[in-house]
């Protein structure tokens, strides 16, 4: 059942995009602020209490719904419940608007709403920026965001799935991703700032977490794209990025396209409120690190490029929908 949930929310998700203001992301970032309120103390256990509490709760619900509808009502409303947690879990609408606004400008010959928008998007500098690097940083940020709000819920969901636990793997994923995200960024708010025990235990469970799905990811922009120049990126060159886990994706995805990435980042604009940059879905190791490691073999990055790598995404979602829907085909014949 697990693929029709999954095709039934994407195809949700495609007609009726979630709202970029919405109760559940409320309801996340209230719980999530209330944890790091209450149990962020200064101390170095404290950061791991505050995660459990913040990843692991909504986790638990998930799933104590999702066997209460099995044992009560049935298999068919455990399925709706799981389409419903996807829906607010998975999709590309949940960034793909900042993505289209950007191309468009590009191919309208715009740069400067171009670099505005790539601006606004990851509250960064980006005046500056010739028109590769517009390109670059896009490519980038949007391969980063399919992976961490498409691909890693499908690893997540489908591999907790398989033993019963449901959409419990989508919440576990996206919430620990989310918390990562939120007590960095919060740091910097003059209000109450994340301690360093909070952030750390975060970061170091986000990169336990995330580290098969990001290889997942890899592996399929590699089958989907130009394989021997994917593997071999992946192999040589996914230690130039500052995150080990995204570092593969990028890598991958240079091969897979013969694009350069990697290189100079972005300057963050500093911010007296994390929400916003929070809820955008950036990147919340690269762009802060300032570390240019050098870049990635390839072609300078153009516009056609962002062409292709929507099509490399596509692609790569269909092969993993065909390989559930043969994986769910042979368990209902066997």
């Amino acid at each position: 059942m697990s693929f029709f949930a999954i095709l039934c929310a994407l195809l949700i998700e495609q007609v009726r995009p979630l709202a970029y203001r919405n109760p559940v992301y409320a309801g996340v970032v209230a719980w999530t602020r209330w944890t790091s309120r209450n149990f962020d103390a200064g101390k170095p256990h404290h950061g791991w209490v505050a995660w459990s509490l913040a990843v692991c709760v909504p986790t638990a619900l998930a799933l104590a719904v999702h066997w209460l509808l099995i044992l009560t009502l049935g298999m068919p409303f455990a399925v709706l419940w799981s389409i419903a947690i996807l829906y607010v879990t998975l999709g590309f609408r949940q960034f793909s608007h900042h993505f289209t606004g950007i191309r468009d400008a590009l191919e309208d010959g715009d740069e400067a709403l171009a670099r505005s928008l790539l601006a606004h998007w990851q509250h960064v500098d980006a005046v500056n920026l010739p028109r590769s690097e517009i390109v670059r940083h896009v490519i980038e940020h949007s391969v980063i965001a399919a992976h961490r709000h498409v691909f890693g819920v499908l690893a997540w969901f489908s591999i907790l799935a398989a033993v019963g636990f449901g959409p419990a793997g989508a919440v576990f994923y996206r919430m620990s991703e989310f918390v990562a995200r939120y007590w960095a960024h919060k740091n910097g708010a003059p209000n109450q700032p994340s301690s360093v025990w909070v952030q750390q235990a975060a970061e170091r469970a986000w990169s336990v977490i995330d580290w098969l799905p990001a290889r997942i990811t890899a592996l399929g922009f590699a089958v989907v794209g130009s394989f021997e120049e994917a593997i071999d990126c992946w192999r040589n060159d996914a230690r130039r990025f500052p995150n080990e886990n995204d570092g593969v994706i990028l890598a991958a995805t240079s091969g897979a396209v013969n694009v350069r990435l990697g290189g100079g980042s972005l300057r963050v604009v500093p911010a007296t409120d994390p929400l916003p940059r929070a809820q955008a879905g950036d990147s919340f190791g690269a762009a802060e690190s300032g570390l240019d490691s050098g870049s990635t073999p390839g072609r300078e990055p153009e516009p056609a490029h962002l062409r292709s790598v929507v099509g490399l995404v596509w692609r790569s979602v269909v092969m993993w929908m065909v390989l559930l829907a043969l994986l769910t085909l042979a368990r209902l014949l066997g």
